[in-house]
C-alpha cells in the first residue's frame, strides 16, 4: 500500500438532533436528502444547496423528523434508487416502508418534503433486523437479522412487498447486506466470520452459491465497486478485505488493507472524483473513531501474471466524532458531489465531510 497522503477530510456541516446514538446515514440518490436513523426511534431528513453566494460551500438543513412507530431502535435506512421510497430496519424486528404522503414534481423544494407515512411494514424476523438495502432496480428489498435470516422481497405495486426466499445460510447474526450495482445478486456479512453471495434461480428459489473465508472474526460491512467486479468487506479482525469476481459466481481474495485499531463498522465504496484511482475510493470507518479514505486501482496488465490492485490512503482524519465510535459512513450518489461523505456516530450526530487537496485546507 502507498503511503503518500494528498487530500484532507474537512468537515463542513455537523447535522444533530438525535437523542441518541446515530447508527446510519443514506443519501437519496436522486434528489439533495440525507436520511439519518437512531436508537432514539427516529429517522431525520436533511436537505442541502450549493450556498449561492459561494458555489464551493454546500448548505445544509433538517427538513422533517419522521417519528417512525418503531418500539425498538431503527439500526438501518436505506433509499429505494427512484428515491421516492424509504425503508427503515429495526430492533423491533420489523422493516418499515416511507413513502411522502402527497406525492408532488421532482422540482418541488425537499424542504417542503415534510410529510412521510409508512405503508407498509414487513414482518417476519424473529429479532432484531440489523440492515436493509435496495436491489439497483429497485424491485427486490433485502433484510438480515441477529435470528440468523436474510430475507428477500420482491417490490411490486401499490406498496405491496412479497417474501421471495428465507436463505438460513448464516450460523449466527447476520450484520449486514448488499446488492450488486448491476446484477441481482445479493452479499450477506455474519457474525460466524463469513461472507455468503446468493443469486435467484429461476426455476428454484433463492440461493446461497459462495461462502467467502478468510476474515478472522465478525464480518461488519460490505461495499460493492461501482462497476461491480469488486466488493470489499470490513471485520473485526481490523482487517478490510478486496474480493474481485473471477467468474460468473466465483469471487476470490485479491487484496487486503490495514488502517484501523478497533472494529471496522462501515465501508462506502464511491467513483471519487478528479481522481486517478480507476476503481474509485473506498471510505472506512469504526470504533477507532477514524475515516480513511483509500485510493484502489487495477493498474494496466503486463504479461500473463495475475490481476493485481493497488491501494493508497488518499486522506484520513482521527477523532471523527470526538471520543465516540463511528458507526456509518457513506459517499454522496448524486453527479457533482462525489468528493461528499457521511458519517453517523455514537454521539447522535451526523457529520458531513469534503475531500480536498492538502494545500487548500482551511
Amino acid at each position: 500500500m502507498e503511503i503518500n497522503i494528498e487530500s484532507q477530510l474537512q468537515l463542513i456541516a455537523e447535522l444533530p438532533g438525535h437523542d441518541e446514538r446515530a447508527w446510519q446515514v443514506a443519501w437519496n440518490p436522486t434528489k439533495p436528502l440525507i436520511a439519518s436513523c437512531s436508537a432514539d426511534k427516529t429517522v431525520r431528513l436533511y436537505s442541502y444547496h450549493l450556498d449561492r453566494q459561494d458555489s464551493s460551500k454546500t448548505v445544509f438543513s433538517h427538513v422533517t423528523t419522521i417519528p417512525t412507530g418503531h418500539t425498538k431502535t431503527v439500526r438501518s435506512v436505506a433509499w429505494a434508487p427512484s428515491g421516492k421510497t424509504l425503508a427503515t430496519g429495526s430492533f423491533d424486528s420489523n422493516v418499515g416502508i416511507w413513502e411522502r404522503r402527497e406525492a408532488s414534481d421532482d422540482d418541488v423544494d425537499p424542504s417542503e418534503s415534510d410529510d412521510w407515512e409508512c405503508v407498509t411494514l414487513l414482518e417476519g424476523h424473529e429479532t432484531e433486523c440489523k440492515s436493509v438495502a435496495y436491489s439497483g432496480t429497485g424491485t427486490l428489498l433485502a433484510s438480515c437479522s441477529r435470528d440468523k435470516t436474510v430475507w428477500v422481497w420482491e417490490v411490486q405495486p401499490d406498496a405491496d412487498f412479497e417474501c421471495m426466499g428465507v436463505l438460513m445460510e448464516h450460523s449466527q447474526d447476520v450484520k449486514c447486506v448488499a446488492w450488486h450495482p448491476t446484477e441481482e445478486i445479493l452479499a450477506s456479512a455474519s457474525y460466524d466470520d463469513t461472507i455468503k453471495l446468493y443469486v435467484d434461480d429461476p426455476s428454484e428459489d433463492w440461493y446461497c452459491f459462495a461462502t467467502l473465508s478468510g476474515h478472522g472474526a465478525t464480518v461488519w460491512a460490505l461495499a460493492w465497486a461501482p462497476q461491480g467486479d469488486y466488493f470489499a468487506s470490513s471485520s473485526d479482525d481490523l482487517t478490510i478485505r478486496i474480493w474481485q469476481r473471477t467468474a460468473k459466481y466465483t469471487w476470490e481474495f485479491i487484496h487486503q488493507l490495514k488502517g484501523h485499531d478497533r472494529s471496522i463498522y462501515s465501508l462506502s465504496w464511491g467513483p471519487g472524483k478528479g481522481t486517478r484511482d480507476s476503481l474509485g475510493w473506498l471510505a472506512s470507518t469504526g470504533g477507532d473513531g477514524k475515516i480513511n479514505v483509500w485510493g484502489i486501482s487495477q493498474p494496466s496488465q503486463q504479461g500473463s501474471g495475475n490481476p493485481t490492485l493497488t491501494s493508497r490512503l488518499v486522506a484520513s482524519v482521527s477523532s471523527a466524532h470526538d471520543v465516540h465510535d463511528v458507526n456509518s459512513v457513506q459517499w454522496c450518489p448524486r453527479s457533482g458531489f462525489e468528493d461528499l461523505l457521511s458519517t453517523a456516530g455514537d454521539d447522535g450526530l451526523i457529520r458531513v465531510w469534503k475531500v480536498i487537496p492538502s494545500s487548500i485546507r482551511e
